[in-house]
């Protein structure tokens, strides 16, 4: 449609006189019929300024008749065509869209997405691909500063297989009535409880250590879980230190929950060392009945993984997934973002028939909104995912 303010918006058409109420009719003119949108670009064929359709063409003498006298606005008269059809005047239809029905069984034909990063990220079954039962699974200290209730939410949203509670001080974390709800109605599993054996813990549950391990090991028990993570004493804590490994494998001996040791590090501060556990930070120095692996910690304390899981052998019971760069801080990176080799280990964890369960324990402290913490959380999922599997046996 030519506006009214365009050049040669009014104009006569070559050949003939200007027809009266030209103007009125084009800004009145009637809107596109249903089939497709009115884009303002001209048809194929058709120029821009162009004479409107039923305007005379140049060197033909101008004719009168009805149509001339038609109200402006008014609906064009259906006239006969040769070979007895009829139709409205004015350029054809554009062809219609497929009918939904078409359109459904066109996306079923479509192969499924590698990854699905806007519902559950999972892998779709594939005759070339091994995917092992190995559970992954979210741990509430992921999203810190935020509470459990978030962790939850997030695990479900994202399509997690279950979640680790870090037992903190967010009151949920120690309830176990409000875990069981949380778990009901997200309907997500917890399959681990990490002991409040932080800093920052020293207060949750009590004060004494042991009574916390016995907490968690009740909380694992009641809430279905088949592993409560531990760190090794602080070197102050002196009693608990002198009888941690043999308590601590006493307590393995009465449940059915496994008591995973978690691998720690030295403190540093710029060239000095602190050994800060006792008795120590190298698990694989004890006789512990199982292992947790953390990268992170392995990074920080520059060794190599495949070191460190080759002396826990078949007593490594439970993998945190995390990344670092070396330094000496914790750093807890999104996997694939730091020099640690996640995805060579979860392509050995998926070939070998590992049996625990992979945790996502990362920092997302520095997520700048909820929405890029939730973009980083599927990412780790998603590159533990693609990574957990081998190619199948060709028999």
């Amino acid at each position: 449609m030519v506006e009214a303010d365009e050049p040669g918006a009014g104009e006569p058409a070559p050949g003939g006189p200007r027809a009266r109420g030209t103007r009125a009719r084009r800004s009145k003119a009637p809107a596109p019929e249903a089939g497709g949108p009115d884009t303002g670009v001209p048809e194929a064929g058709v120029s821009k300024g162009a004479p409107e359709a039923g305007a005379p063409e140049a060197g033909a003498p101008e004719t009168a008749g009805p149509e001339a006298a038609r109200p402006a606005g008014a609906r064009p008269r259906r006239v006969a065509r040769m070979g007895g059809s009829s139709s409205a005047a004015g350029p054809p239809k554009p062809p219609r869209p497929p009918r939904k029905r078409a359109a459904r069984k066109a996306a079923a034909d479509r192969p499924a997405p590698l990854l699905r990063t806007t519902d559950r990220l999972v892998l779709p079954p594939h005759p070339a691909l091994h995917i092992p039962d190995t559970k992954i699974a979210l741990s509430t200290a992921s999203v810190y500063p935020e509470t459990t209730t978030v962790a939850f939410e997030l695990a479900a949203k994202l399509g997690y297989d279950g979640v680790e509670v870090m037992v903190w001080n967010d009151p949920v974390s120690q309830d176990l009535d409000a875990l069981r709800a949380l778990s009901d109605k997200h309907q997500l599993p917890i399959l681990a409880v990490h002991a409040p054996c932080l800093l920052i813990t020293q207060r949750v549950w009590g004060t004494d250590p042991w009574t916390k391990l016995v907490r968690a090991r009740a909380a694992a028990e009641t809430l279905g879980a088949d592993t409560v993570v531990v760190h090794p004493p602080f070197r102050w804590q002196r009693q608990y230190a002198r009888e941690f490994v043999r308590g601590v494998n006493r307590m393995a001996g009465e449940t059915e929950v496994r008591f995973a040791v978690e691998n720690m590090y030295p403190w540093r501060y710029r060239d000095r060392e602190m050994l800060a556990y006792a008795p120590g930070w190298d698990v694989t120095e004890e006789e512990y009945r199982h292992f947790t692996i953390d990268l992170s910690h392995v990074s920080t304390s520059r060794i190599d993984a495949f070191e460190m899981v080759d002396r826990m052998g078949d007593r490594l019971a439970h993998i945190h997934l995390a990344d670092g760069s070396g330094s000496g801080k914790d750093e807890h990176l999104i996997p694939g973002r730091g020099s640690q080799p996640c995805a060579e280990l979860l392509e050995r964890l998926a070939r070998t028939g590992f049996g625990g369960h992979v945790v996502l324990e990362v920092n997302t402290r520095r997520s700048g909104s909820p929405a890029e913490r939730e973009a980083d959380l599927a990412e780790a999922l998603a590159f533990t995912r693609l990574h957990l599997a081998t190619p199948a046996r060709v028999r």
